[in-house]
């Protein structure tokens, strides 16, 4: 039996009451970052069903096979996240310069260049220690990514150049320098009908996951996302950077390196793509080509948009992403549609998820400050 008096279940009460308010608005804060692109992702599909009756297609058999594409058997997971892998990646080359206000879209480049510094420094170490290759393949394609996209950084630190233009001419540049080296210097004369270089080697290919038909790029993959997700939310940097993101000046004021964080921060981002590059050709590849150029840089953009920039949300986005693409010879052969499709489906995606971004703050049963101004 309670031993506790009248008054003080009253007191207890109104202090319950009281914290009513507090609660529903970080349950409507917290609700804002699931609701809205939640449905901005169902406005998107409900745009892409329009456009496939347009065609003269189902929906519901385009989504059927995306499903059975991407989830449908054990064979379709394993491709699912095989696909996945280079998106974990290549989305935190976005999300990590969003949170200091910056939108860096040019992971393709430091993607391809990265895959390209990986084949090019395994060449003269063949015969090495499979222990002592593999890191060195890492470390030349992450530092040449982080290399590539530091540029866009230096540029608006010191020259006020935009990111979002001069990262997306990065990647037209690095695309096109991968090519030259690729089909130039660097070519097996060996590949005839598709310029690569020379091939690293089975002894240096990276394997499976024990159990699963899927290489251990996805093991790297999730690692960087909690990695970055801890280096954002735990530690002084991470602080720091979203400070600035919220407002330069302020951060500026109070002493805060806003100069050496854009470049630490685009550094990192870019060897988190270079190395998405370096996992392509140590697992799938086994040399740089031009199949490099996937598009991975492009859909982590969608990625990561749509994971609101939050690296551990990345991880199921990106698995949802990969089972899309995964699906695309699938929708060819059942459907007779084009594996551009895909592309299709991703770009109008990414223009809801674009549109829904205006819409933060601005739907009133999920503003924070209305259950706030509710307390009794």
């Amino acid at each position: 039996m309670s031993n506790a008096s009248p008054d003080t279940l009253t007191n207890a009460t109104a202090v319950l009451v009281a914290r009513r308010p507090d609660a529903l608005a970080s349950l409507a804060r917290h609700a804002e970052a699931f609701v809205i692109p939640g449905a901005a992702l169902l406005a998107g599909l409900g745009v892409f069903s329009a456009f496939l009756v347009v065609l003269g297609k189902s929906p519901s058999a385009f989504f059927l096979a995306v499903y059975l594409g991407g989830f449908g058997s054990a064979f379709s997971l394993d491709n699912s996240l095989t696909h996945a892998s280079p998106l974990l990646l290549t989305a935190l080359c976005v999300a990590l310069p969003a949170r200091l206000g910056l939108v860096i879209i040019g992971g393709e480049g430091a993607l391809v260049l990265g895959g390209l510094a990986a084949a090019s420094i395994a060449l003269p170490l063949h015969g090495m220690p499979y222990f002592v290759v593999l890191p060195a393949m890492a470390a030349a394609g992450a530092l040449v990514g982080g290399f590539w996209i530091g540029i866009v950084g230096a540029l608006r630190t010191f020259r006020g150049v935009n990111e979002t233009i001069s990262s997306l001419l990065m990647a037209y540049i690095g695309i096109a320098l991968m090519n030259q080296l690729v089909e130039g210097p660097l070519r097996d004369p060996a590949s005839l009908n598709k310029p690569s270089t020379y091939p690293i080697g089975d002894a240096y290919r990276l394997g499976n996951i024990p159990g699963m038909q899927v290489h251990w790029g996805l093991a790297v993959g999730i690692l960087a996302c909690i990695a970055c997700w801890a280096l954002m939310e735990r530690t002084t940097w991470g602080f720091a950077a979203r400070v600035a993101g919220g407002n330069v000046r302020a951060a500026q004021v109070q002493g805060l390196p806003v100069g050496k964080l854009i470049l630490a921060f685009t550094f990192i981002a870019g060897a988190c793509a270079g190395l998405a590059g370096m996992i392509e050709v140590a697992a799938v590849q086994g040399d740089a080509n031009a199949s490099l150029a996937s598009g991975y840089g492009y859909t982590g953009i969608l990625v990561a948009f749509l994971a609101r920039q939050n690296p551990l949300a990345i991880i199921p986005v990106a698995f949802l992403l990969g089972a899309i693409d995964a699906s695309g010879s699938l929708l060819q052969r059942h459907l007779g549609l084009p594996d551009a499709t895909v592309q299709v489906l991703q770009g109008i995606l990414f223009i809801t998820i674009l549109f829904s971004d205006t819409l933060y703050g601005h739907i009133k049963w999920l503003n924070p400050d209305l259950w706030v101004r509710a307390r009794p």
